[in-house]
């Protein structure tokens, strides 16, 4: 196998930050020059493909033709099976294509080395093409009684154009980095329509003028600039005084106390995160200064730009559960995952939407090792979380103290679990958990077979929600519909 001279990955970087930073300047073109009120969807879409195909082609050079081969196959299989079982080939062959590209690209050419590669954005085509055959098929395929309120409402129904198609997978805004979106939102983005209904309580305590009018994303965009920038620079000074490797290296391992060998390992991955901060934070800006991202108004009348948001890093940072950490990290592709996968899989949903993330993120072996091991702990966190947390709900300094707990448990088995994603092998790998000796995997295994926990036996997941959560989602569903009523008399 081959592999990259240091300076070819540096300037593979350094052209993923400059093609970001022009798609910043050319997103706030679009939104000044080619706004809906100004020019034609149709422009508007040509405009959008044609400047990501450039970026993509300046970017990675002509395996960004990948990129159109896989769509336009995808778009061939959409046309030829038919909405019954389309949604099912598009996510073999979307998922084949993609994995094969992460197979050739890993154990021929670059095994090991962090580079801007070409299936970085093919994983987020990749969730777009699978997301819109599952949501073609539910508007066209499926009665509207058998979908959920969510499915409603990213429910698609008609069979978008190829120049629609191209436009929604490669567009300049999200060609590069993401993030994903819905379709529906996409093209309500294209064509200027009026924004659906999407979030519930929020958007009634706004006032009718402002949720009419249209908002500037500028100061958000100069926020998210800022910090995407500020994360950069804190990668940037802090990623060789923690590394990683250190956790497996054998003087390290003799040498230092337990507990110092906990703490090494949270400061190690907590030093990792800011690039994907960086990343995730500047392309959401990019989406927002086209005019992309608006997702109505807080009950201050403030306006929300996190419509296709793909992380809150406070939350994150302070996650007190596995679940809180994973609902706040990578959040389009935790929606993906649920919509495609959870949802709709009758058996083990958890296990299955595993295994595809895992399947989805690439070839090395220790995104299975993390994938796997996440499986455990999530079961195990659910079963703390189902039988001890109510203990401590009867006042606020109990509630305090198992949030502490609870934010120090979280906080490092997400690095116990996520080492492996990082050192990438087998042998790295089981190296740590020896010298962990499988704490938390045997811990957790017997938790999640000592603790009771209400079993999933429908496809759809609402039989573990406690009567709060049952409540709330029965609420949901009636504003939900009431938005649908209200959309349709304007």
């Amino acid at each position: 196998m081959s592999m990259q001279h240091p300076s070819v990955k540096v300037l593979e970087k350094v052209n993923f930050v400059a093609c970001q930073l022009c798609a910043l300047i050319s997103a706030f073109w679009f939104r000044l020059f080619l706004h809906p009120s100004k020019t034609s969807p149709i422009i508007r879409h040509v405009v959008a493909t044609l400047l990501g195909l450039y970026f993509a082609m300046f970017c990675f050079g002509w395996y960004a033709l990948h990129f159109l081969v896989q769509s336009g196959l995808t778009y061939g299989i959409m046309i030829l099976t038919g909405v019954e079982h389309m949604h099912k080939y598009c996510l073999v062959v979307a998922l084949t294509y993609l994995s094969l590209c992460q197979i050739t690209r890993v154990y021929v050419f670059d095994y090991g080395m962090y580079t801007a590669d070409f299936t970085g954005p093919m994983m987020v085509i990749t969730q777009k093409i699978t997301s819109l055959a599952f949501e073609i098929h539910d508007g066209m395929a499926r009665k509207e009684e058998h979908l959920t309120a969510g499915q409603k409402i990213l429910a698609i129904r008609r069979m978008p154009s190829l120049l629609e198609y191209f436009s929604y997978n490669c567009n300049f805004m999200g060609i590069l980095a993401g993030p994903t979106c819905s379709y529906n939102d996409y093209i309500g983005f294209i064509e200027g329509a009026p924004r659906r209904c999407r979030d519930y309580k929020d958007e009634r305590k706004s006032s009718s003028k402002l949720r009419h009018s249209e908002p500037s994303p500028n100061m958000e965009v100069v926020r998210k600039v800022t910090t995407s920038f500020f994360c950069l620079l804190v990668f940037l000074s802090v990623c060789k005084v923690f590394p990683v490797e250190r956790n497996i290296d054998d003087n390290f391992i003799a040498n230092t106390p337990f507990y110092a060998q906990v703490v090494y390992l949270y400061l190690s991955m907590l030093t990792t995160r800011p690039k994907y901060y960086f990343v995730w934070t500047l392309a959401d800006a990019i989406n927002n200064a086209a005019g992309f991202g608006f997702n109505g108004y807080d009950s201050d009348g403030s306006a929300r730009w996190d419509l296709i948001s793909n992380l809150r890093i406070l939350k994150i940072e302070f996650a007190t559960s596995f679940k809180v950490f994973l609902d706040n990290w990578n959040i389009q592709t935790a929606h993906w995952l649920k919509r495609v996968c959870y949802e709709r899989c009758p058996y083990h949903p958890t296990a299955a939407t595993f295994i595809l993330s895992a399947m989805w993120h690439g070839a090395y072996p220790g995104y299975y090792l993390t994938f796997l091991t996440g499986i455990v702990i999530t079961l195990a966190a659910r079963a703390v979380r189902h039988n001890v947390r109510p203990y401590f709900l009867h006042s606020s300094v109990h509630k305090l103290v198992y949030d502490v707990i609870t934010w120090a448990a979280t906080q490092i088995a997400i690095c116990y679990t996520v080492i492996p994603f990082v050192l990438l092998s087998v042998g790295p790998s089981m190296k740590f958990y020896s010298s962990w000796y499988f704490s938390l995997h045997i811990g957790c295994i017997l938790v999640a077979f000592v603790l009771p926990v209400k079993r999933r036996n429908l496809p759809l997941k609402d039989q573990q929600k406690s009567p709060v959560q049952e409540s709330l989602q029965r609420h949901l569903e009636a504003t939900d519909r009431t938005c649908s009523q209200k959309a349709k008399t304007t």
